[in-house]
């Protein structure tokens, strides 16, 4: 069997065995129906394990099977994060990676399948701490008013500026408003989202995120209903990722925004902007949907800078 997704840049083919395309198919569906997690989710996991069989298929000379996998030393996998720095691929993604293995190891485990205690013993590479990059309120609003600045489809235009008000106004993950169906459409004043570990959380829905919305179901050629996917794109199939990116890096040449523009920056910038106008970490955190308020606290430091450069700019001595 060729696998066209052996590296995310097609570098090989993959041939696998039959054990080893089995287990991936169990351990695929166990992530869609057991964990629940998004479509996203799901195909990064195969995209950071394809490519992983992919070095392994180089590094032994040979297509891995099941007990080959099993086999694999603490060195086998060093080689790999070797590689995987030598090509110039972020610490982040890497990081990402290596969970990706760990989880679909656990999954041969727990299917009988067998052990391997040596992926357990790589240490995790060591992240900067990044900070948020979020709009400022006036380009956060401008980002707004020209959503479908570049659609001559009326409706188009209408799904842009729904779904980057959502994302504003509501702190969804990107995958979390995409994955939303017509009936989960809010109609009140809260909606429940389903987010990372298929946990639940309850945000509140302002008035303008679902005038946004119903406006452009109204005029959807394709009439999401029921289990639809509320987002859709031209041809009528769920809204992707890469296309609300595409049209995102859009709007941001013509406002002349910077790369960090994204549709996350919109979710950044409703917690920064939450925060500078009062709103306490415990909240965000849960409007955020973090699991550990850790993470929701890397907004501090984009706040105080923020208030570093007023003062750096406006205070009398400082400005000597």
């Amino acid at each position: 069997m060729v696998n066209p997704g052996a590296m995310k840049g097609g570098l090989i083919a993959l041939t696998l065995p039959q054990d080893v395309r089995d287990a991936i198919a169990d351990w695929r569906q166990w992530l869609s129906a057991e964990r629940r997690a998004s479509n996203h989710t799901t195909e990064n996991y195969l995209a950071d394990l394809y490519a992983f069989l992919g070095f392994i298929q180089v590094h032994l000379g040979d297509a891995p099977g099941i007990r080959d996998l099993l086999r694999l030393n603490p060195r086998d996998f060093r080689s790999w994060l070797a590689r995987r720095s030598m090509d110039g691929l972020a610490k982040s993604s890497t990081a990402r990676a290596l969970s990706s293995l760990r989880n679909f190891y656990r999954f041969l485990d727990r299917t009988g399948r067998g052990q391997n205690a040596a992926v357990n013993s790589i240490r995790n590479p060591k992240l900067p701490q990044s900070v948020p990059k979020p709009l400022s309120p006036q380009d956060a609003m401008a980002v707004l008013d020209n959503a479908g600045a570049w659609q001559d489809e009326p409706w188009l235009a209408k799904r842009n500026l729904a779904l980057f008000t959502l994302l504003y106004g509501c702190g969804l993950r990107i995958s979390e408003a995409l994955d939303l169906n017509a009936n989960q459409r809010p109609t009140g004043d809260s909606l429940i989202i389903t987010g990372k570990g298929n946990k639940q959380r309850l945000v509140p829905v302002l008035q303008i995120v679902r005038d946004a919305i119903d406006d452009y179901a109204k005029t959807c050629p394709y009439a999401p209903d029921g289990n639809d996917p509320l987002f859709l794109g031209a041809r009528g199939k769920r809204l992707v990722a890469q296309v609300a990116q595409r049209e995102m890096r859009k709007i941001r040449g013509l406002l002349n925004l910077p790369d960090t523009a994204t549709p996350h920056a919109m979710r950044h910038s409703f917690a920064t902007h939450l925060l500078a106008g009062g709103g306490d970490l415990r909240t965000i955190q849960d409007l955020l949907g973090h699991a550990s308020l850790s993470t929701t606290q890397r907004y501090t430091a984009v706040d105080t800078e923020r208030m570093m450069a007023v003062y750096q700019g406006t205070h009398p001595r400082a400005r000597r």
